[in-house]
């Protein structure tokens, strides 16, 4: 896909009349245009040279972005702009509005006091107020150069009604100032203040004021999609340690070419993808996976950029690098996710595309037709001009915005963060939740669930026990002995002859006695392990918890689980989403056998287990294809799925980068909240709905008094002062509306209204836990082999030989358990038994046969 930058939008219809001029270029297969991000994806056999044509002939602006620029845009290219401009306009504007309120309604009706010079002088009077109108209009000539050219290229926007309705109040209240002097100078007061209630400068001033703050509260959020790329390029390390002639040299990582050896020492970021020489170490990958379970690596495996080295030295040859690497990738495809993304067009915009040139039409057509009846130049065109004034964009324009503001307050109170008007609007229409499982669903740390002592040893005798062995081990699973012995102040022992198994456990000496601790086949070959204690850690293992054996002097001392659990509120919120007519999806890097025990635990209604950063992307725009979907993360590894969603929502405690792409950042770090931000985001959208019901029903009502269609039968005539007087009305009717979102009780699950579309409603307790897109079991024509292993230890292990195979395009599916020591592989053609040893062997696990 080929991104391009695009200038001069300023509302949907706009980014629709360049997706229509791009689409019509020959070559062209697919245009989307992001108006947030103010960019373009093409894919085709199209130039670009035909592309930028294109644009510029739709009356905007385009230059290509090169691929390097999708990746790492320029900082000034990301910075918003945009913002700081309207609010100096909006200042401004209210600066010269309230003097010009005060001059034309303040002393003109109510009879504020002004220096009598200027008070009996009824021209100076009119010369002040559009003195001030035309501030005001200057301020924000934004409009009108957009607006017309938008009018002259055929495509009217939000921004021709307001030039027109502006434009149109101030030249006939200038008319109104000139037909007044004339009056004065003939001496007829009569005339004169005939001609001093024709003024409507407030009117204009107070169109573009009041639209400029719409425009702001728009525009205030814009930029703030690119600050996922900006937060995946910092997490690149900046430099590398090479080793050339023995000696290790700091160089630029841009620098750095396949081929050549690194040095990575323990704290250190890996700087480029690459293969272990030498070394061995635990890596924290969970920058790419999401796997909060460091992985050991050593000779032959391979390690990514981004990835940060814990506990050993690594010496390593860089195999990818620049825009080849893991995270090069990730970023690419969050750029592409953002220039794809199609924005949600506000119901204003989507109709001003027929509301303005109807609007105009009936202007003229009313002038025509008072003229023809034979009333006078001035009668008509007044007629013509109420028809404008009272039509104004005004509430039309404020239904979406106020609501969207008020929305984001209160979220704002509550925790919630919506980074843009779009992601408000579109939370409430969600269909189907899918949700990462660590750090979202679970917590994200593993912690001691079970403590299983054999008879004669108590719980404490065996963390302590445990607690002394683990202590001089770096490990997640060691660290979550360690951390639970502290919350019961139990001080670890000191030992002796510390020694680590990779893949298999540890050994130490307590006290002269031997002790060790690890899985099954490796405590088994030092103790006797009872057969309850066996069956025990099946059944831990079953529910997706890690069993850890711990033996004592050649007897088994009991066992001890860990796990990462679900959330205390997960449960509630997975089943406050089901109520609501939402289907809950959990994605996860992990095993399928943790995945499915955690989502047991959680009530989701499908899970989707073993999933990579492309992977849950891609899992995202499937579910997209069956409903609107809302991605909960908080890991780099969701930033793609976070992007490609129709809404992405962070929880607050994860990663930078996850919370920069999502567009909702829950600051509370509940997954309640995410029930909450979307019963916020229906009675938004419902309030949106009733002020755009009422902003045409005014317009309904309006337009037809404007223009005098009740004149013949009623005698009823609109003067456009009180058509501008009743759209201020109409907006001040809006604004009120909207502040009844002030009292929305977003936590309250009692008024859930069930948005169920296209699909069956669930009946709790009946749902597979398994959906359509997980590979279903295929026909018994399969090919199977079973692959018996040694060394596999935990899930964790489970999922390095189970992305190992299916790794191989002959693999469609591969079932490891790590206390069966098997892998059951599921071909799609032919592979040779060699082929799997090897690839399982790369891993450091031992395989002993293949069945």
């Amino acid at each position: 896909m080929k991104q391009y930058r695009v200038t001069g939008m300023s509302c949907a219809a706009c980014s629709a009349r360049v997706e229509k001029a791009v689409g019509a270029v020959p070559g062209v297969t697919s245009c989307a245009v992001s108006l947030l991000t103010n960019s373009m994806g093409v894919e085709g056999t199209a130039s670009p040279e035909e592309i930028v044509a294109a644009v510029e002939k739709a009356g905007y602006g385009a230059s290509p972005a090169d691929g390097a620029a999708s990746a790492s845009p320029e900082p000034d290219a990301l910075q918003d702009r945009e913002t700081p401009a309207l609010k100096r306009r909006l200042l401004l504007s209210l600066g010269f509005l309230a003097a010009l309120m005060y001059v034309s309604m303040g002393h003109m009706m109510w009879g504020w006091p002004l220096p009598a010079a200027w008070a009996d002088n009824h021209v100076a009077m009119g010369l002040l107020q559009l003195l001030l109108a035309g501030a005001v209009m200057v301020i924000n000539q934004k409009f009108f150069v957009s607006g017309f050219q938008s009018l002259l290229h055929g495509a009217p926007n939000m921004d021709t009604l307001v030039a027109l309705g502006a434009g149109a109040s101030f030249g006939w209240s200038v008319y109104a100032l000139f037909a007044m002097t004339e009056a004065q100078l003939r001496g007829d007061m009569a005339g004169v203040m005939e001609y001093m209630h024709e003024f409507y400068f407030e009117s204009a001033a107070m169109i573009l004021t009041l639209i400029t703050v719409g425009k702001m509260l728009e525009a205030k959020s814009k930029g703030k999609t690119t600050d996922a790329l900006k937060s995946l390029l910092r997490m690149a390390p900046r430099t590398a340690t090479l080793i050339r002639d023995g000696r290790e040299v700091q160089v630029p990582v841009e620098r750095v070419q396949a081929g050549d050896i690194f040095a990575v020492r323990p704290g250190e970021s890996i700087p480029v993808d690459g293969v272990v020489l030498e070394g061995s170490s635990a890596v924290d990958e969970s920058a790419l996976t999401g796997e909060s379970v460091p992985v050991d690596k050593a000779e032959s495996d391979r390690v990514s950029a981004a990835t940060v080295n814990q506990s050993g030295f690594l010496r390593c040859r860089a195999v990818r690098v620049g825009q080849d690497t893991t995270l090069s990738q990730i970023i690419r495809m969050v750029s592409d996710a953002a220039a794809t993304k199609a924005p949600i067009a506000k119901a204003a915009d989507r109709v001003s595309g027929v509301f303005v040139p109807v609007v105009i039409a009936l202007a003229a057509v009313t002038a025509a037709v008072w003229l023809i009846a034979g009333e006078g130049a001035g009668f008509a065109l007044a007629r013509g001009i109420s028809v404008l004034v009272i039509s104004c964009p005004c509430a039309l324009g404020l239904a979406t915005p106020v609501a969207i503001m008020v929305g984001s307050g209160v979220g704002a109170k509550n925790g919630i963060l919506f980074k843009t008007a779009a992601a408000l609007e579109s939370a409430g229409r969600v269909e189907i939740a899918a949700l990462d499982k660590t750090g979202t669903i679970t917590a994200g740390e593993p912690v001691v669930t079970d403590l299983i002592p054999v008879r004669g040893l108590s719980e404490e005798g065996l963390l302590s026990l445990a607690a002394a062995l683990e202590a001089k081990s770096e490990h997640p699973l060691a660290r979550a002995v360690s951390a639970r012995a502290k919350e019961l102040e139990l001080r670890p022992k000191e030992t002796e002859n510390f020694a680590a198994v990779p893949g298999n456990g540890l050994t130490a000496v307590l006290d002269g006695i031997p002790i060790a601790g690890g899985n099954l086949n490796f405590i088994r070959g030092r103790a006797e392990l009872p057969h309850e204690l066996v069956q025990a850690a099946q059944r831990l293992s079953d529910q997706g918890k890690t069993p850890l054996f711990f033996s004592k002097g050649g007897q088994a001392a009991g066992l001890i689980a860990v796990a990462d659990v679900p959330k205390e509120d997960s449960a509630r919120a997975v089943e406050e989403l089901r109520n609501m007519g939402i289907r809950v999806v959990m994605l996860t890097g992990d095993n399928e056998r943790t995945a499915r025990a955690v989502g047991a635990q959680s009530g989701v209604d499908e899970v989707i287990a073993g999933v990579l950063p492309d992977g849950k992307e891609a899992v995202i725009r499937r579910l997209q294809e069956q409903g609107r979907v809302a991605m909960v993360g908080d890991g780099i590894n969701d930033a793609p799925a976070l992007t490609r969603a129709d809404v992405g929502i962070a929880i607050g405690a994860g990663t930078d980068v996850a919370i920069d792409a999502a567009d909702v950042v829950l600051m509370n770090s509940r997954l309640g909240d995410v029930p909450a931000a979307i019963r916020l985001s229906r009675a938004v959208l419902r309030n949106i709905h009733e002020n755009l019901f009422w902003a045409f029903f005014y317009n309904v009502v309006g337009i037809p008094l404007a223009a005098g269609v009740w004149i013949p039968v009623f005698g009823w005539k609109l003067n456009p002062m009180f058509g501008a007087a009743a759209m201020s009305l109409s907006s001040f009717c809006v604004v009120a509306n909207a502040l009844r979102l002030n009292w929305a009780r977003i936590h309250d699950p009692g008024r859930d209204r069930k948005y169920i579309s296209g699909r069956t409603k669930h009946k709790k307790g009946t749902e597979p836990m398994l959906p359509a897109i997980i590979p279903q079991k295929q026909e018994e024509t399969d090919m199977k082999k079973t692959l018996k292993i040694e060394g596999m230890m935990c899930g964790h292990c489970e999922a390095r030989v189970k992305k190992a195979l299916e790794a191989l395009p002959q693999v469609e599916r591969a079932e490891v358990s790590h206390e069966a020591g098997t892998a059951v592989v599921t071909l799609s053609a032919a592979l040779e038994d060699s082929a799997l040893r090897k690839a399982v062997e790369d891993q450091d696990y031992t395989v002993t046969a293949v069945e």
